[in-house]
């Protein structure tokens, strides 16, 4: 084994390291382990109730009317969610794109969206308008207005009470980070927030980005209360074979207003061909609990691994997982940059090529992405990102397998070892 990894360019003590650290961890992979195993049954009971089929994988074109498969599948993702409906589509480009078709079927002029844990995902802010962008919802008279949370990650529940009127028309609540150094929220803090939402403001709308934390835990915001749970296919539920796609899964009113957002009025889920990719989404359905603890082990292991050299880690070694991304703070962009090399040598798509930061839509700062993928931009797949800015933080998730986790967390570690960045 170690001259396997001596092969693919591991120096001796960043093997020897690693080996130390997974060491430790078995106790860990026995609970990841048995939430993949949960997670496994209830999409398999989903598939079982719902009666898929052979018939269900038949590719269609055109308007896309009697769709089997495709209907199905939406029928499968809100028994697996507990959800009403659902809106599974590969018209959905991103998870950007979901999360907006969320919001901009749900909101009208005059109505005001409310973050109560802070700045939401970078891409989010052209899509609100907190950045100037055409066609924001700024432009179309919705307001926007956030309450941070306390210094400890926790809820500020005065501020979040004293921001919440009669203009309040739907909460945003971001279960992960994005490229921020919080904590990401449990499924139980979610419950929590949308409960007190929900006992100022009954009729309030409460949408939940479940981007990276789809089957991490047992249930999803969908089962404690989220009127709608909005996520990618590129991400965790598509289970690495997804080429594109996001979902929506919620009350029943709320999908059907997106679905009208994303085709037409009066047409809205009765169109939308699945185009020959309908069969991933199933198969990639199927892996994702599978999938997604691979790459929690991976998460685990890359914070325990940088945690004992020294490093800013979120979450710690120790801490609960509630989406698969692992924070590690380099404190330089010469650490950030050799973080993301290592993850791009270690990828079995472009594995030659060297990442380089680069002003990316979306984003107000220099970004350098690493991502050696099948699927373009697919974040399940082992990835790494960060901003040129300081702290100087790598987002790093991903891992069809753990293996492949673990062999890019010991390359990003190799290549800061190689530029002297780190001493072993």
């Amino acid at each position: 084994m170690r001259q396997m990894y001596q092969e693919l360019g591991i120096d001796e003590p960043v093997y020897l390291l690693g080996k130390e650290v997974e060491t430790a961890l078995r106790k860990r992979w026995e609970e990841i382990d048995k939430t993949a195993e949960f997670n496994q049954l209830k999409v398999l009971s989903a598939m079982q109730k719902h009666r898929v089929s052979a018939e269900c994988f038949m590719a269609t074109n055109g308007y896309g009317y009697n769709d089997l498969g495709r209907d199905t599948l939406e029928a499968v993702y809100a028994s697996c969610f507990q959800a009403e409906a659902a809106l599974v589509r590969p018209q959905i480009t991103c998870g950007t794109h979901a999360l907006a078709l969320a919001l901009m079927s749900n909101l009208r002029p005059g109505d005001e969206l409310l973050s109560p844990v802070g700045k939401p995902y970078d891409t989010l802010e052209e899509v609100i308008g907190i950045r100037p962008s055409k066609g924001s919802l700024a432009e179309y008279g919705v307001t926007y207005r956030q309450v941070d949370l306390l210094a400890d990650g926790s809820f500020d529940y005065d501020k979040i009470k004293a921001a919440i009127h009669e203009k309040t028309k739907l909460v945003t609540i971001q279960r992960s980070k994005g490229y921020q150094s919080r904590p990401s929220l449990s499924v139980g803090q979610i419950k929590e927030l949308i409960a007190f939402v929900k006992n100022i403001k009954p009729d309030v709308l409460v949408m939940v980005d479940n981007c990276y934390g789809e089957f991490v835990e047992e249930k999803e915001p969908s089962e404690v209360g989220a009127d709608m749970t909005v996520g990618s296919l590129i991400k965790n539920p598509g289970g690495g074979l997804a080429p594109i796609g996001g979902y929506i899964v919620g009350k029943k009113e709320c999908v059907e207003h997106a679905a009208f957002r994303l085709t037409s009025p009066g047409l809205g889920k009765e169109v939308g061909a699945s185009l020959g990719v309908i069969s991933s989404f199933y198969q990639g359905l199927f892996l994702a609990p599978t999938v997604t603890a691979g790459a929690l082990k991976g998460a685990v292991f890359a914070a325990n691994l940088y945690e004992k050299l020294g490093f800013p880690v979120v979450p710690n070694g120790t801490e609960s997982r509630h989406d698969i991304i692992q924070a590690v703070t380099l404190n330089s962009p010469e650490g950030l940059i050799a973080f993301c090399k290592g993850i791009q040598a270690a990828a079995p798509v472009d594995s030659h090529v060297t990442p380089e930061p680069w002003d990316m839509p979306g984003y107000d700062s220099l970004v350098i992405m690493a991502a050696g993928a099948f699927v373009q931009g697919s974040s399940i797949e082992l990835s790494a990102d960060g901003p040129l800015r300081s702290p100087y933080t790598a987002f790093f998730q991903g891992g069809l397998t753990w293996y492949h986790a673990k062999l890019g967390i010991l390359m990003s570690l190799q290549k800061l070892w190689e530029a002297g960045l780190v001493q072993l």
